[in-house]
């Protein structure tokens, strides 16, 4: 097997590090901005996010005498690694850095659970009992937008599939190709809907914020964190949003692209752009936080009925 060096520029810049790490501070601070602005506030900068991020990494760390120094230092890497390769994995209008792979849609499942597990386990490895509480409630989160999330891709694999379910984010590129936006798709409506509900809680944004809980228990799992470590749990926050946004974007909003990957890209961003605008900022400007039952309660009942209807619907070839 030879080495291909194009390899690491897919990892390095674009789909991966530098384009996550830009792209992600970018959009969270035109989040924030945009979110400021529906609250007839004046708003941090756009560049906020990658002021903090720069500030939290000039810090000291200071790790709490009874945390598990090699977990609680490890955890927000894992989750970074994990929110990259997950890029790497998604189409953008035919370019497909590690295209070709059978069943990415399981990969990426696993994938995007990584960053919630590494939370947990390093709210764990603090040790400290104010983070046990926040770490309960992000299982608790995980476990309501799961189901709804492997029934959303169930829906969109069996729609693209033909005559079965298909797994692979490059068949559904293609079908979506051939065929047109699966958003345009009426039976895929619900499907969209109930993706655009997963992704704030996906991100952990607000209402379904229930593991931070910054008004209540105080960053909950990151109770005990500082300094670099921190700033990585963050930057996680900011490349997660961009990183869901982009797996809506390739899952409902495909299409042929123009060829150039260059403006494929500025087109793929903008549509991230708008799906977060839709999905958190929105969302988050005219909803109060929910309870973690009522996290659950949700999910597993408005969510997941509206993905089962897509589901139906795409079973049935309507």
């Amino acid at each position: 097997m030879t080495f291909d060096p194009m390899w690491l520029f897919y990892i390095l810049v674009f789909p991966g590090v530098l384009f996550c790490f830009v792209g992600g501070t970018l959009l969270n601070g035109l989040d924030r901005k945009i979110y400021a602005k529906m609250q007839k506030r004046i708003g941090p900068p756009i560049a906020q996010p990658f002021y903090d991020f720069m500030k939290l990494m000039g810090k000291e760390t200071i790790i709490p005498y009874e945390a598990n120094r090699t977990v609680y230092m490890a955890a927000p890497v894992v989750g970074f690694i994990a929110l990259v390769t997950t890029m790497l994995f998604l189409p953008i209008f035919g370019f497909h850095a590690f295209g070709g792979v059978n069943a990415d849609m399981i990969v990426i499942i696993y994938l995007l659970t990584i960053p919630a597990v590494s939370l947990i386990v390093g709210g764990a490895a603090s040790g400290s009992p104010y983070a046990g509480v926040g770490l309960s409630r992000e299982m608790v989160a995980v476990i309501s937008y799961e189901l709804p999330l492997v029934i959303v891709l169930l829906a969109v694999g069996r729609k693209a599939g033909g005559d079965g379910v298909t797994f692979s984010l490059k068949a559904i590129a293609d079908y979506q190709a051939a065929n047109g936006a699966l958003i345009s798709h009426w039976s895929m409506i619900p499907a969209a809907l109930a993706m655009l509900l997963v992704v704030p809680c996906e991100v952990g944004s607000h209402p379904f914020d229930v593991a931070e809980a910054e008004t209540e228990i105080c960053e909950g799992p990151l109770v005990e964190y500082s300094g670099a470590p921190l700033g990585v749990f963050k930057l996680n926050y900011y490349v997660k949003q961009l990183v869901c946004s982009a797996l809506f974007s390739a899952l409902f909003l495909g299409g042929k692209g123009t060829g150039m990957v260059a403006l494929d890209a500025v087109i793929f961003y903008l549509e991230c752009f708008v799906v977060t605008f839709f999905s958190t900022t929105l969302i988050r400007a005219i909803t109060a936080r929910l309870k973690v039952e009522q996290v659950f309660k949700f999910f597993w009942t408005v969510v997941a009925g509206l993905a089962l209807v897509s589901l139906v619907l795409a079973w049935y070839g309507l």
